[in-house]
């Protein structure tokens, strides 16, 4: 019976839409906006194809004039109009092949009058724009939401680089270093004009070249139990890109406080690892940093970069896998790592996920916790090892 109806609606080759709108019928595009913004048939009003349908007489108050629909390919704009025939229209058609068959015909396109930030949106990110799961709401909730970024060495430097190039509005970005020759092997963000300056300024220069568009905020200080709480302000997810044991609980047990997930990566040699900690978010049921190192190791079992050595891609891999964590949390997609350790062996290629389970008796994300402050965290950790 649907093909029946299907077949109700007469299709139109694009010339043949084109003469039916010069003797006076309605052309409608009903694609999205940002498809919109690559070109639309000349004469066609934009009206998405879920606004069309949502109140068809708000735009079609008479249900006798003729009405020719245009998507990207011909299926939208068919599947609407059998939509708009249910809902009482009767003079209906359809564009066999859509915009597409418009162009391959020839025929004139017009671009749509955008501003110049609109016409910048939906060129940069014309690829997420056509992804179900971000769409034109996703990647405008990337345009609104703030990342803190704490590092911009080995892991913060290829996150923040895909973090701009996604469309995150704001990054803050937190660092006390300066660009050494030693990083340039593995921390991307940085060039050899930089060495010398602070990483943070390096890092904004380089971001703000890829993405004029968005905001970064360089912060040239040490993360301290002084600032951790100011520098958390506003910020809608934690990216941990430290190397120091003390810094990664000083994160963890603030963003515990602040209800803030935190992504995790760590690397050495050929080895990292990457999780989600969102226990602030979901005492018991979301594991903490704490409740998958308790303390921290002896630091013959965990040493730095500058004492090990690491592979200069490495930190790549798993920065990258850090960004994908933190855009899948903005915009509230797939699985994130929340209570899975991601392990990798960059030499055989191997990856293996380890379940973390919330510790009941965590002392600080146990749902029967209150927050204890902030602590040594130095003294902690020399004092465990």
């Amino acid at each position: 019976m649907v093909d029946n109806q299907r077949m109700s609606i007469r299709e139109l080759t694009p010339q043949q839409a084109r003469v039916r709108h010069a003797e006076g019928a309605v052309l409608i595009d009903v694609r999205e906006a940002h498809e919109r913004a690559g070109g639309m048939a000349e004469g066609a009003i934009g009206i998405a194809k879920a606004t069309l349908l949502a109140a068809p007489a708000q735009h079609l108050p008479s249900h006798t004039r003729e009405i020719v629909l245009i998507c990207q390919s011909g299926k939208r704009s068919a599947d609407a109009a059998q939509a708009l025939q249910a809902a009482g229209y009767s003079h209906l058609a359809s564009v066999v092949g859509g915009t597409v068959a418009w162009r391959a015909a020839r025929l004139p396109l017009v671009q749509p009058l955008l501003d110049a930030a609109d016409r910048d949106f939906y060129d940069r990110y014309s690829r997420h724009l056509l992804l179900p799961q971000v769409g034109e709401a996703g990647q405008r909730r990337l345009q609104a939401a703030t990342v803190l970024v704490v590092g911009a060495g080995g892991l913060g430097a290829p996150a923040a680089f895909y973090l701009a190039a996604a469309g995150v509005g704001r990054l803050r970005i937190v660092d006390d270093d300066v660009v050494e020759r030693s990083n340039l092997q593995r921390q991307i963000i940085h060039a050899d004009a930089a060495l010398g300056t602070p990483k943070v300024a390096s890092a904004r220069e380089r971001l703000l070249a890829l993405n004029p568009h968005i905001q970064v905020e360089a912060v040239a200080e040490r993360v301290s139990s002084a600032n951790v709480d100011a520098l958390l302000q506003g910020v809608d997810v934690v990216l941990d890109g430290s190397d120091n044991f003390p810094l990664r609980y000083l994160l963890n047990d603030a963003c515990i406080q602040h209800a803030k997930p935190l992504v995790y990566a760590a690397i050495e040699r050929f080895d990292g690892q990457v999780s989600v900690f969102d226990a602030g978010r979901q005492r018991g049921v979301a594991p903490c940093y704490r409740c998958l190192f308790p303390e921290p190791p002896p630091p013959e079992f965990a040493p730095n970069c500058s004492e090990a050595g690491v592979l200069g891609v490495l930190p790549g891999l798993a920065g990258v896998m850090q960004a994908t964590e933190v855009l899948k949390l903005l915009l509230g997609i797939g699985e994130p790592l929340v209570g899975r350790l991601l392990r990798f062996d960059a030499l055989q290629m191997h990856f293996r996920e380890t379940r973390i389970s919330p510790d009941p008796a965590c002392p600080l994300c146990a749902p029967d916790r209150t927050f204890p402050g902030y602590i040594d965290y130095a003294a902690f950790c020399s004092h465990s090892a």
